[in-house]
């Protein structure tokens, strides 16, 4: 109950269209039709201009749904209290019954606060107003059932509607964990690579100056291709802009990632088999090198050498990534962004992953992708 009292108003609330204006047309025509020709109708005018008052509370159920409850029902419970007072006929019309509207639009629309008050206040004008019908037990039975069935579907369509609203953030939140994987790869690898050509530049340009402008045209090279690979992702984010997909990196594009001359040495072994990947597979693998690579740049220290090699093992590819760096003694520290998303990368597709260092030094990292990954 201490839930439900808090619980904030549903988002899904759409503002009056022309169904509300339709409804609330059809109901004045009724009201004013029954009204007229209704036969033995005690206070005619009275009883017609109190229906007449549920036209704007149509009009107001879905943002307001606690007063257009109150209103609605308030006149039903009036005309109760009027003929139980002079004991005179029934003054209800039987258009009327369009409160069930408004007890549907409180439990479908309204806060928890607004529901707990709106109910109670629904039953008691339910209460007394079969008390003054005073009919059989079948038609107390029946109209109870009524208003438990419109309260009850009201109810099925909040929670579908809740659900739907659930899944919609999960979607966004994996969308935003993904955009930040990438991110991180790309701006992480090319920044990495940004920063050790920088390093070397300083050490070429003392010795060897004429070399210094090929070392500023690979860092102009690396910040270039970050740029457009920022400038890709976020067009993706914008609705209004038709956007041109690039295939994404794959096994394919890893040899590009070979550097013989520079320290370290990077070298790329791939095995003939490893064709025709599905489209998950084959970016994943070439990430996830990249990543590795990227660590192995940044953190190993005194390291001369990277190896990636990429094979097939019957139904499985398998991505090793290696470097000679020397490792630090000490407990092993938290992993980081990098070595979290390249776990979740492998996860969702199925696979496996480990990443740590060897007895003889350096830096082993190992994923194991199927060929086929799972829909």
């Amino acid at each position: 109950m201490v839930t439900l009292w808090h619980e904030p108003r549903p988002a899904d609330a759409p503002p009056v269209g022309r169904l509300d204006w339709l409804l609330a047309g059809v109901l004045a025509v009724a009201v004013l039709v029954e009204g007229i020709a209704r036969p033995n109708l005690a206070w005619r005018p009275l009883v017609t201009l109190l229906a007449l008052v549920l036209i704007p509370t149509v009009l107001l159920r879905r943002r307001r749904p606690l007063p257009a409850a109150l209103i609605g029902w308030g006149v039903a419970g009036l005309l109760t209290v009027l003929q139980l007072t002079v004991h005179t006929g029934n003054l209800g019309l039987d258009s009327m019954i369009a409160t069930l509207i408004l007890l549907y639009s409180l439990v479908r629309w309204g806060s928890g606060r607004e529901i707990v008050v709106g109910t109670a206040f629904v039953t008691v004008v339910v209460v007394l107003g079969m008390y003054a019908a005073s009919t059989g037990w079948a038609d107390t039975f029946g109209g109870g059932v009524l208003v438990l069935l419109c309260a009850a579907v009201a109810v099925v369509f909040r929670y579908r509607a809740d659900l739907w609203h659930r899944r919609q953030r999960e979607i966004r939140n994996q969308e935003r964990v993904a955009l930040a994987r990438e991110l991180h790869d790309t701006v992480a690898h090319h920044v990495s690579a940004i920063a050790v050509q920088a390093q070397a530049g300083g050490v070429v340009a003392s010795l060897q100056p004429e070399k210094a402008a090929e070392v500023l045209a690979a860092i102009e090279n690396e910040a270039t291709q970050t740029l457009a690979e920022m400038r890709s992702m976020v067009r993706v984010l914008r609705d209004d802009e038709a956007v041109a997909y690039a295939p994404p990196m794959g096994v394919a594009d890893l040899p590009a990632l070979a550097r013989p001359s520079a320290t370290p040495t990077v070298e790329v072994s791939l095995d003939a088999s490893v064709t025709r990947l599905t489209r998950p597979v084959d970016a994943a693998l070439y990430r996830l090198a990249q990543e590795s690579l990227t660590n192995a740049v940044r953190h190993a220290r005194n390291a001369t050498r990277v190896e990636i090699a990429v094979r097939r093992n019957g139904n499985a590819i398998k991505l090793r990534v290696t470097d000679n760096g020397q490792t630090t003694p000490g407990p092993p520290s938290a992993p980081g962004f990098g070595l979290q998303g390249m776990a979740e990368r492998t996860q969702l597709l199925g696979g496996s992953f480990s990443a740590g260092p060897v007895p003889k030094g350096g830096w082993v990292v190992e994923a194991v992708l199927p060929v086929e990954s799972p829909r």
